[in-house]
């Protein structure tokens, strides 16, 4: 294994998997809000979300090592 690489358990790199999910879902969120003209208060909520679910899947880093 390379000096710089980066083993993760099978449930780790799942739990990884789920949060990127969920990160690219809530961005997801945000673009079709935005083609369906919503309004800025729904999307400051959406971005929060989505901001919320980034966090979420950068933790990952610290949560592991």
């Amino acid at each position: 294994v390379p000096v710089d690489a980066v083993v993760l358990s099978a449930d780790d790199a799942s739990d990884l998997s789920d949060r990127v999910y969920q990160v690219r879902c809530a961005a997801e969120d945000v673009a079709t809000a935005l083609d369906e003209g919503a309004e800025a208060t729904e999307l400051r909520e959406l971005c929060q979300v989505l901001i919320r679910a980034a966090q979420a899947a950068d933790g990952w880093r610290r949560a592991v090592v």
